[in-house]
């Protein structure tokens, strides 16, 4: 498009397809847990992906990372093709591109210090770093993210379930970074630590120019923190737009019933937004092709006769 910068990351028509094995252990079909899927994450920018659990979001996050690399389709990083790369290669990438899971508590290795577990990045990737640099780095890094430096030597269990997630948002950008995945980084939270999560990861945005996936199935945390919002069904994007105009002016109609599931807190307004669900669950939503149905908004459109 005229006059926006190239991407940052480019994922086209990306497929994981998982081989199915029979009862006696014999090769049968396969599952395809994304299929075709295509989208773009500008410099600077937050793509929401959602969709219900199962839909393939934490696949495509780990694909577009090679932590699960795909069966078919190509991923550009700053205009590297992933799949081109050799390991030495990939391992210099990923020190621009991290990830930041949904458990921090499953992510951090319990027999390592919270400080240790984030020099680790150093000693991968910054080798010449002396260990009086990677405290003082470490150190820096705990008071980005809100922690006390004095903690650095504590252990994960010694953490809260928000405090472990800062330490491993502290990990993901000690490398500096331009492109995070966050897969579900705060469903694992408390609802009052989930608004602190995302406020630090906006501010870093700000501060580090940082490009965000951002996962999740909180619709109503997507459209505060996301620029653009891409729909996942069956392994498939079904619309793809603005945050705002999605929102406003949801096209397909599983992004419709996406948005009226979503709970209002005033009892008449509930009431109102269940008489006005018009698709039953056992509905079959389109599944065709995505087709530009405003400016800057893509929504799959029903094929056949009676299209």
């Amino acid at each position: 498009m005229s006059g926006q910068p190239p991407p940052l990351l480019a994922v086209r028509d990306l497929s994981k397809h998982y081989p199915l094995r029979t009862w006696w252990g014999g090769k049968g079909s396969v599952f395809r847990a994304v299929e075709g899927v295509s989208f773009d994450i500008r410099p600077g920018e937050t793509l929401g992906l959602v969709g219900e659990s199962g839909s393939g979001k934490s696949t495509i996050g780990r694909a577009v990372t090679m932590l699960n690399p795909p069966t078919s389709g190509t991923i550009a990083f700053e205009g590297t093709d992933l799949a081109k790369l050799d390991a030495a290669a990939m391992r210099r990438m990923r020190a621009r591109m991290q990830t930041v899971f949904q458990d921090p508590y499953a992510a951090l290795n319990p027999r390592m210090s919270a400080g240790d577990y984030v020099a680790e990045a150093f000693k991968l990737h910054r080798r010449a770093m002396r260990g009086s640099e990677r405290r003082e780095a470490v150190a820096g890094l705990f008071e980005r993210v809100g922690l006390d430096p004095r903690f650095m030597g504590r252990y994960p269990h010694q953490f809260s379930g928000g405090q472990r997630q800062r330490i491993c948002i502290a990990r993901a950008i000690a490398l500096k970074p331009s492109f995070i995945v966050a897969d579900e980084p705060i469903a694992a939270l408390d609802v009052s630590i989930q608004a602190q999560v995302v406020n630090l990861l906006q501010d870093l945005q700000d501060e580090m120019g940082l490009s965000y996936l951002f996962i999740s199935h909180d619709l109503r945390m997507v459209r505060y923190l996301c620029h653009r919002v891409a729909v996942l069904w069956r392994g498939r994007i079904v619309e793809l737009a603005e945050a705002d105009a999605l929102y406003a002016d949801p096209r397909h109609p599983y992004t419709r019933r996406l948005l009226a599931a979503v709970p209002v807190p005033h009892p008449a307004e509930e009431r109102a937004r269940l008489a006005a669900r018009d698709i039953a669950d056992h509905d079959q939503p389109p599944d065709g092709p995505l087709t530009e149905v405003a400016p800057g908004h893509w929504a799959a459109m029903p094929q056949g006769p009676h299209a």
